[in-house]
């Protein structure tokens, strides 16, 4: 405190400074006095457009963690290695298949073997080394920031599969069925949309970032997959009766939730793929906004309802219930304010506590709960979005919702069952019993135990 006086000048010949750059840098670019921001040159959001790719693509990449740590945690113990390799194997894959097959597919340009129906085939190519500006067009981001965003995207729709399928089905048919699905089923409804096909050049689709586009299709998959698959051993009675089945670990899919809910600001705010202006930016901030208050009402309101329906909250529930949040926003996380994203949100809670007990009346077995997550709040999201996106219709929306879910049903059920008949998907009773991590891959995740 004694030392204070001493730099008092300098305190006020500082701010005696600062005022005087003010006016100075206010008026780079515009007549004093005005508010008007120039244009920023369209090599600089070459570059910022480029950057928010790059940068939404590692938070997408992240929910690969989330995903994995939300499914090991929601399996039992005997089965979380076998989870863990799940995922790890299935990200590679799927990096690699999206890379010879699909973002062609998805992304045909001119080059449509159907146009507007089925995409060409190609390996993705991206630009030389050392590009130049003269050598790019400025009006687009770059190819390799493009590519791997998307891929991020399709990784997602094949870990929604895992978890639905998790504790009873081998790792081989799963990975055939992942590489189908990232390959050909998952590219060809996506370029519908996305790429430029008949979903929106004709019918006037609307899926921001993939209510319907990612997640409802990996819920279609997955739900497929339960049916073909069937039930774990001694999860449902004769008489009806269910027997819940514990996770092993809920620190652990807790962690999985909150690395999902971080992830989703890329997903869905870097699907604006674009922060060179002013406009831009501002939308980026708003989605992001959006997407958070739609899993806080998720959250909220599954945890208000399991109290109020069951007598006690149950925290899977809660998990579930912000993560549908989630996916009910990401169709149209843009127009709504606040409060109506946090409805919109709330809403995808409520499917969760009603849709996971249904699932287990109609004896479907859906371990982490993601076709309730994934497949119904998708569902809601991508209808909702005709409230508050003037451009959309109804019709439109639900139409696109049913021939993607049509199509991509249908194949994977296809898929499934002809696995089931060449390869086999389930292991034997006593592996199953025994537990996958020793059976088939032969590391425990809790040898101690």
């Amino acid at each position: 405190m004694t030392a204070f006086p001493i730099f008092k000048p300098l305190v006020f010949a500082a701010l005696a400074s600062l005022s005087a750059a003010l006016p100075a840098l206010g008026q780079d670019g515009a007549i004093a006095g005005e508010t008007a921001i120039p244009e920023v040159p369209i090599a600089v959001k070459y570059i910022l457009d480029s950057f928010i790719m790059v940068l939404g693509g590692i938070l997408v990449m992240w929910m690969a963690a989330g995903f994995a740590m939300l499914e090991s945690g929601l399996v039992r113990s005997k089965n979380v290695s076998m989870q863990l390799l799940k995922n790890v194997a299935m990200y590679g894959l799927v990096s690699i298949v999206y890379y010879l097959i699909g973002y062609k597919m998805m992304y045909p340009g001119d080059q449509w073997l159907v146009p507007g129906l089925l995409g060409g085939f190609g390996i993705a190519v991206l630009e030389p080394v050392g590009l130049a500006a003269s050598e790019a067009d400025l009006s687009y981001a770059t190819v390799s920031s493009d590519f791997f965003f998307q891929v991020m995207f399709c990784a997602t729709a094949a870990s929604i599969v895992s978890g639905t399928v998790a504790e009873r089905i081998r790792l081989s048919p799963f990975l055939v069925f992942v590489f189908i699905l990232t390959g050909l089923i998952y590219p060809i409804q996506a370029a519908w949309h996305w790429g430029g096909g008949f979903l929106s050049s004709a019918w006037g689709f609307s899926d921001f970032a993939g209510s319907t586009t990612v997640h409802s299709v990996g819920g279609w998959a997955a739900l497929a997959g339960a049916l073909v698959l069937g039930a774990r051993n001694g999860k449902y009675n004769p008489d009806g009766t269910v027997n819940a089945i514990p996770g092993s670990n809920m620190p652990l899919a807790t962690l999985g939730m909150f690395i999902l809910w971080m992830g989703w600001f890329g997903f869905n705010g870097a699907s604006q793929l674009a922060i060179g202006s002013v406009g831009d930016i501002a939308d980026v901030g708003r989605v992001m906004a959006n997407t958070n208050a739609a899993a806080a009402g998720g959250a909220i309101t599954a945890l208000i309802l399991t109290m109020l329906v069951y007598g006690k909250t149950d925290l899977t529930f809660v998990l579930n219930g912000a993560l549908a949040g989630l996916v009910s926003i990401t169709a149209e996380p843009l127009y709504p304010g606040l409060g109506t994203a946090s409805l919109i949100g709330a809403v995808g809670g409520v499917i969760v506590v009603f849709t996971v007990p249904l699932l287990d009346r109609l004896r479907i077995d859906d371990v982490v709960g993601a076709i309730p997550v994934h497949l119904f709040a998708g569902i809601w999201g991508t209808i909702v979005v005709v409230l508050t996106n003037p451009d959309a219709t109804i019709g439109a929306q639900i139409g696109g919702i049913a021939i993607v879910g049509l199509f991509t049903f249908s194949v994977s059920a296809a898929i499934w069952f002809a696995l089931k008949l060449t390869m086999g998907l389930r292991p034997s009773a006593d592996d199953e019993a025994l537990g996958l991590d020793k059976a088939e891959i032969g590391v425990e995740a809790y040898p101690e135990f």
